[in-house]
């Protein structure tokens, strides 16, 4: 015996009506979930009920996937709207652009002697100027370069030179403290050996000269 089709329209009775969206919304995220599993796809739902409340489910984070869903509609409506004004101007900017650099790539392979063929004398001629102008312009550049480094050679040369003496007299005044000490230590170790000689009973030298007195005998 078939199964006679449900009719489908508005429940009129309250009551019914939100007990069969109450099962209704439960089956329909379950299927949701097993297509999400089953098929490892990003599902989404959102359900509005009559009285306004809120229902959803996700498979992965509601806010990605509305995300991408917002990226995917906005890329849609560009394709299908027809090229703005801005659009427009900016595909004009990028033809010149790419023919400007297309003609300077070209004149860049002649400056280095390539694609010569088909050149009359008369661009050649220019072609020959315009290197030796950029010639002349290499060698003035170089000058300046070489005589910045010869500038700051020689004041290396000089801070070495300056620097040299400053060593230079700092070591002679460590020679002339050294050989001070020196000195100031012999005449202290003289001074104490004379000490130590006078102080042990040793007789010193007597350098003056002993005169002998004579008198005539007395007599009584």
């Amino acid at each position: 015996m078939a199964r006679e089709k449900i009719r489908i329209k508005k429940i009129d009775n309250i009551t019914a009506r939100q007990v069969t969206f109450s099962k209704r919304r439960r089956g329909i995220f379950k299927k949701a979930d097993e297509l999400s599993v089953l098929c490892d796809a990003d599902v989404a739902l959102i359900i509005f009920s009559a009285t306004g409340k809120l229902f959803e489910f996700s498979s992965s984070r509601m806010r990605d996937i509305l995300g991408r869903y917002s990226l995917h509609a906005s890329n849609i409506n560009k394709l299908m709207d027809p090229p703005s004004t801005h659009l427009r101007l900016e595909n004009c900017n990028l033809s010149r652009l790419s023919k400007e650099v297309e003609d300077k790539t070209k004149q860049l392979r002649k400056l280095r002697g390539e694609d010569l063929d088909g050149l009359n004398l008369e661009e050649l001629q220019r072609l020959e100027k315009l290197l030796e102008s950029g010639l002349s312009r290499v060698s003035e550049k170089k000058g300046e370069c070489v005589m910045s480094q010869i500038s700051s050679l020689e004041k290396r040369g000089s801070e070495l030179v300056d620097e040299n003496k400053r060593l230079r007299d700092k070591l002679e005044t460590l020679e002339r403290a050294k050989l001070t000490t020196f000195k100031e230590a012999l005449e202290t170790e003289s001074v104490t050996t004379n000490v130590s000689s006078y102080d042990s009973g040793t007789p010193l030298e007597d350098d003056s000269d002993t005169s002998l007195k004579l008198g005539l005998p007395s007599w009584e």
